[in-house]
C-alpha cells in the first residue's frame, strides 16, 4: 500500500475515534437547561434577521428595500384619523396583516422597525399611531416634547377609544388589495396587554401575540377569546408575570388556545432593549422572534 495514503487512513481514524470519545453530540435532553419546563431555553431555528434594538431601528428603516408608507386612517365619528405606518412584504402573491400595537412610549422608530421586520418575513404590517389626536396640536406620538409626556397620555387612553382605533384599523388593513383577508395582531408591554385585550374585544381576529403585557383581570373576559393566543415574558419580570397564571387557568377552563413562554434572566421590553441584562435579552429576543413568524405562519392564511 502507498505509504501516503496508510499515512492519511491512520490520520482519519485518529480524528474518527477521536470524534467518538471526546466530541460525541449529546442527546437533545442534555441540551436543555434545567430551568423550569415553561421557560424556553432551545430555541426553533432563527429567521435570517431579527427586528433592530432601539438605538439601531432608524438607520435599519432607512436602509430598508421594503415599501413603507404612512396612512390616515378615518375614524367613524370625524375624529382625527389615526396616522398609521404601512409596511409591504415583497412576495408574489396575496399576503396576511399583522397589527402591530406600540409601546406604552407611542408610535416610535423601533416599532416602525419591528413593522418593517414583519414584512421582511412575509406579512403585511400596519401599525397605527394610537395617540393621534392626543398631543399638542392635535398631534400624535412626534408632537410629544418628551418621553414622559407620551407615557402621561397613554395612561389617559380610554380603553373603549382603542377598541375603537384599532377596530378602524382592522377594517382599513382587511380591505388592503394586496391582503389575502387573514389577520393577527401583536403588541409590546403596554401594547401586549393591548393585543391581549384587543383578543378579548374583536372575535374576528385569527391569532394574538403578547409580548410582556398583562392578562386580562376578569376572568370571563377569557370566555370571549376566539383567537389562540401566544405570550412571550421576560423571566425577571414578575409585575408582568404574575398575571400569567390566572389567564392560564381562566383559558383552560374555556377551551381557549394560551401558550405563554418565558425567558430565563431577560427583562421587561427584552425586544427593544436587546443590548441589555449582559446578553439575556439579546438571547430571548432571537428565540420569541422565530417563535412569534411561526405562530402568525401557522395561523393566518400564509
Amino acid at each position: 500500500m502507498n505509504e501516503r495514503f496508510r499515512s492519511a487512513i491512520v490520520v482519519i481514524s485518529v480524528f474518527a475515534v477521536g470524534l467518538t470519545v471526546g466530541c460525541s453530540v449529546p442527546e437533545p435532553e442534555e441540551m436543555m437547561s434545567e430551568a423550569l419546563p415553561e421557560s424556553e431555553t432551545a430555541s426553533p431555528t432563527p429567521t435570517t434577521a431579527i427586528p433592530p434594538a432601539e438605538e439601531a431601528a432608524l438607520a435599519a428603516l432607512n436602509s430598508s428595500p421594503r415599501h413603507g408608507e404612512w396612512v390616515d386612517i378615518e375614524l367613524p365619528g370625524g375624529e382625527t384619523p389615526i396616522e398609521t405606518w404601512v409596511v409591504y412584504p415583497e412576495r408574489s402573491d396575496d399576503a396576511p396583516v399583522v397589527l402591530v400595537i406600540h409601546e406604552i412610549f407611542g408610535l416610535t422608530d423601533w416599532v416602525r422597525g419591528v413593522a418593517d421586520q414583519f414584512a421582511a418575513d412575509g406579512f403585511i404590517a400596519v401599525a397605527p399611531d394610537l395617540l393621534s389626536g392626543q398631543g399638542p396640536g392635535g398631534g400624535g406620538t412626534a408632537a410629544f416634547g418628551s418621553r414622559d409626556d407620551a407615557v402621561a397620555a397613554i395612561r389617559e387612553l380610554n380603553p373603549d377609544t382603542r377598541t375603537a382605533s384599532l377596530d378602524a384599523v382592522r377594517t382599513y388593513a382587511l380591505s388592503i388589495p394586496a391582503a389575502n383577508g387573514s389577520l393577527g395582531v401583536v403588541g409590546f408591554c403596554w401594547g401586549g396587554s393591548s393585543s391581549f385585550a384587543y383578543a378579548v374585544s374583536q372575535p374576528g381576529l385569527d391569532a394574538a401575540v403578547v409580548y410582556y403585557g398583562t392578562s386580562p383581570a376578569e376572568p370571563t373576559d377569557f370566555e370571549r377569546i376566539n383567537a389562540p393566543v401566544l405570550g412571550l415574558y421576560g423571566g425577571d419580570d414578575q409585575r408582568v408575570n404574575a398575571t400569567v397564571p390566572p389567564a392560564e387557568e381562566a383559558m383552560s377552563q374555556t377551551g381557549g388556545s394560551y401558550t405563554p413562554l418565558f425567558y430565563d434572566g431577560a427583562g421587561h421590553g427584552f425586544l427593544r432593549a436587546q443590548n441589555d441584562r449582559e446578553g439575556a435579552n439579546k438571547r430571548a429576543t432571537e428565540q420569541a422572534w422565530p417563535r412569534t413568524v411561526a405562530f402568525f405562519r401557522e395561523h393566518l392564511e400564509f
